[in-house]
């Protein structure tokens, strides 16, 4: 009998232990599921954790830079040469006794001294391919229209000692702006006679070494085809018509024609070139 209300109490109090344990596992889970709960959350005042945005990868930079690249306006150079074979037409020029014609010569001329500015790189521009003649004012609007260009005008003389050549580059023209701030049409070498000066003296040097007895620093003369030129100027004279044989000019022809490619390739690292064509340097 005592056995078994011995045995009916420890069941009970097991029982009793078994209840309480479950209660104080459920209020132990109870209080712990908020502090996970808040454990999820970013603090108040604390921002919450992004994801990092994805960077531009170098391709992406590199193409940004090279359009960048791509946009900017390449900076060009002297590049032209105008190239004004004299005279032409019912114009002959100077003539000599043996029949020899300014406006012919200068035109063969022509032909070798365009072909050594290509190989220096220039591109050329002729005011006359054959037997006409522009006016002045053409010749001069021919050269004006460009920009990043130098004008040569070839000329052969009837004075001179024979196998010599001069360069000459337009005398002291002041400039005199009209009301508007514009330079008159027959002043417009005024601005550019300091950078004609310098080709000159390039080109004369060149000859110098090639023909003897030929100056050695360029000319100044009033030339009527060089008034009118809006771009460094110069006029290569070679002497004379008075030969008694042609061919002493021909052979002329290649050293005229190397000493003016070699003088504007020369020039070419000095000469900035204006804003647009015929503007002032």
């Amino acid at each position: 009998m005592l056995l078994r209300v011995s045995n009916i109490f420890r069941m009970k109090f097991l029982s009793l232990i078994g209840l309480l344990s479950v209660s104080v596992l459920a209020a132990v889970l109870v209080s712990a599921s908020p502090t996970l709960s808040q454990a999820q959350q970013p603090s108040p005042g604390v921002p919450a954790a992004t994801s990092p945005t994805a960077s531009p990868g170098l391709g992406g930079a590199v193409g940004t830079a090279a359009s960048a690249f791509g946009a900017q306006t390449q900076q060009s150079g002297l590049n032209i040469v105008v190239l004004d074979p004299a005279h032409g037409g019912t114009d002959p020029g100077a003539r000599g006794t043996g029949g020899i014609r300014e406006s012919e010569i200068v035109l063969d001329f022509a032909v070798q001294v365009r072909r050594a500015l290509e190989l220096q790189g220039f591109q050329v521009v002729q005011t006359r391919q054959g037997n006409e003649n522009p006016s002045f004012d053409d010749r001069s609007t021919t050269a004006n229209a460009q920009r990043g260009a130098v004008f040569v005008t070839l000329h052969i003389s009837s004075t001179g000692l024979p196998g010599t050549v001069r360069v000459y580059v337009n005398s002291d023209l002041p400039a005199v702006a009209n009301a508007s701030g514009l330079i008159p049409w027959d002043r417009a070498q005024a601005p550019f006679l300091g950078l004609s000066k310098s080709f000159g003296d390039l080109v004369q040097g060149f000859l110098a070494q090639r023909f003897k007895g030929s100056p050695d620093t360029a000319q100044s003369a009033s030339v009527r085809q060089l008034r009118t030129t809006a771009a460094p100027a110069i006029a290569v004279e070679v002497s004379s018509v008075t030969v008694e044989d042609r061919a002493d000019l021909d052979r002329m022809a290649p050293g005229v024609a190397d000493a003016i490619a070699r003088g504007a390739a020369a020039f070419r690292p000095s000469y900035v070139v204006p804003s647009a064509p015929g503007a002032l340097p």
